[in-house]
C-alpha cells in the first residue's frame, strides 16, 4: 500500500490496523534539541481516545504511547522518532459478520475493488483508529510550532444544525465541553440534539474550525505546493472529512470583489489587513494574519438502523450493524485536525528556510 507517508522535509509515516497488534508512526526530519516526552504526547492522545464520554464508542483503550527511538534524555536527537500505541481491547468477533457484505458509507467495497480482499476487522487501515498515529506525530509538530510562538487551536463549530454563536466564543470553554465547543450554550443544545438522534439509532456530523495564530508571512509555495492546497490535502486525508474551506470559503462565491478583498493597512511599522476573508492565505502563501480553516465531518457510517446493501454474491440484503461505534466523530476528530494542520505547517516552515539566498548566507555566516 502506497500513500502512508506525508511531508517533504518533516516526514510522517503511519502504520498498523484497527484490530492489529498496534498503531505506530515514524517521524523523520524533526530537528534535534526539541524537548519531548511520552507524558506530553499522551495529553494529545487523551483527547482522541475512545470511551471517555457517552458520545463516543464504548471501546476502552488507554492509548498509552511508547517512544522507541529518536529521543534521548528528554530531547530529540535529530534521528527518526518511532512511536507505538498497542491495541488492547480488540473484539474482532464483532466484525466477522461483515466479512461477506459491504457496509454503506465505509471503504469495504473500494478496498475489495483495489486489493481483491480486505481486513474487515474494524476497517483495517481505513479505520479512524489510524489517526492515533497522526495525533502522536502532531504533538511533536505542535511543540515545534509552540517554540516559534505559532499556535493551532481547533474546536467544534457545529454539530448537526447547532452552530456556535461567535459572541459567546471563549477558547477556555473548549475543554469544558464534552463536544469541544467554545460556546457552552451551543454545546448544551448540541448535546440534547445528539442524544435525541442516538435514541433513534442514528448518527450526526458537524464542522470543525481551526485557527492558527502567529504564522509569519510568506510560508507556502505559489504553484503546486500552496499552503492552502497542502492543508486541504492533509485535512481531507482524514477519513471522515467530506468538505474543506479556507477563510470565507464557499461563501466567497456569492460575494462581490469589493466585499471579498482584504484591504491592506500600514501603521506603526506593521503591515496588516483590515479584514480576513482570505483566511490568512494569499496566492498559496501565508499573509501574516490568522489562518482560518474548516472541515466538514460526515455522520458516523456505522449505525444500528436497518440499511440496504449488497453482499459478495451480489445479493441485495438488509443489515443492522453491530459492534462499538461512535454516534458522532466530530469531538474526537478535533485534535486530529489540529495535528494535521500542525504537520503541514512545520513541513512548509522547514522548506521555507531555503527559499532566499540572503537568509542562507545569514545562517551560515562565520
Amino acid at each position: 500500500m502506497a500513500g502512508s507517508t506525508l511531508g517533504t522535509m518533516f516526514k510522517v509515516s503511519t502504520w498498523g490496523e484497527s484490530h492489529g497488534k498496534g498503531i505506530g508512526v515514524v517521524v523523520d526530519g524533526c530537528p534535534a534539541g526539541l524537548t519531548i516526552s511520552e507524558e506530553y504526547i499522551q495529553t494529545y492522545l487523551n483527547r482522541r481516545k475512545p470511551g471517555q464520554t457517552k458520545y463516543s464508542t464504548p471501546r476502552k483503550e488507554d492509548d498509552y504511547v511508547e517512544i522507541l527511538s529518536g529521543v534521548f534524555e528528554g530531547r530529540t536527537t535529530g534521528t527518526p522518532i518511532s512511536m507505538v500505541v498497542m491495541n488492547q481491547t480488540q473484539r474482532s468477533s464483532d466484525y466477522s459478520e461483515i466479512a461477506n457484505y459491504y457496509r454503506p458509507g465505509h471503504a469495504d467495497y473500494t478496498y475489495d475493488s483495489k486489493y481483491g480482499f480486505r481486513d474487515y476487522r474494524g476497517g483495517g487501515r481505513s479505520s479512524g483508529r489510524e489517526t492515533t498515529a497522526r495525533v502522536a506525530a502532531g504533538a511533536i509538530a505542535l511543540a515545534i510550532l509552540d517554540s516559534l510562538n505559532i499556535h493551532v487551536s481547533a474546536y467544534t463549530r457545529s454539530i448537526g444544525p447547532i452552530t456556535i454563536d461567535y459572541t459567546n466564543l471563549n477558547l477556555q470553554n473548549i475543554m469544558q465541553s464534552s463536544l469541544y465547543m467554545p460556546d457552552l450554550n451551543a454545546s448544551a443544545k448540541a448535546e440534547d440534539f445528539l442524544l435525541e438522534k442516538m435514541n433513534e439509532s442514528n448518527s450526526v456530523g458537524g464542522v470543525i474550525e481551526c485557527v492558527v495564530t502567529g504564522m509569519p508571512a510568506g510560508i507556502g509555495e505559489p504553484v503546486f505546493e500552496k499552503l492552502d492546497a497542502n492543508l486541504a490535502k492533509a485535512v481531507m486525508s482524514v477519513g471522515a472529512v467530506k468538505g474543506f474551506e479556507i477563510g470565507d470559503g464557499f461563501k466567497s462565491a456569492s460575494m462581490l470583489g469589493d466585499a471579498n478583498n482584504d484591504a491592506f493597512h500600514y501603521e506603526d511599522g506593521t503591515l496588516s489587513k483590515e479584514t480576513n476573508h482570505a483566511g490568512g492565505i494569499l496566492g498559496g502563501m501565508s499573509d501574516g494574519s490568522n489562518i482560518i480553516l474548516r472541515a466538514a465531518i460526515k455522520p458516523t457510517a456505522s449505525i444500528a438502523r436497518t440499511q440496504h446493501t449488497v453482499n459478495k454474491a451480489n445479493e441485495n440484503i438488509e443489515i443492522n450493524i453491530k459492534g462499538r461505534h461512535d454516534p458522532i466523530i466530530v469531538p474526537r476528530a478535533v485534535v486530529v485536525i489540529e495535528s494535521m494542520v500542525a504537520l503541514t505547517l512545520v513541513d512548509l516552515l522547514l522548506q521555507n528556510m531555503a527559499s532566499r539566498l540572503d537568509k542562507i548566507q545569514e545562517f551560515y555566516k562565520k
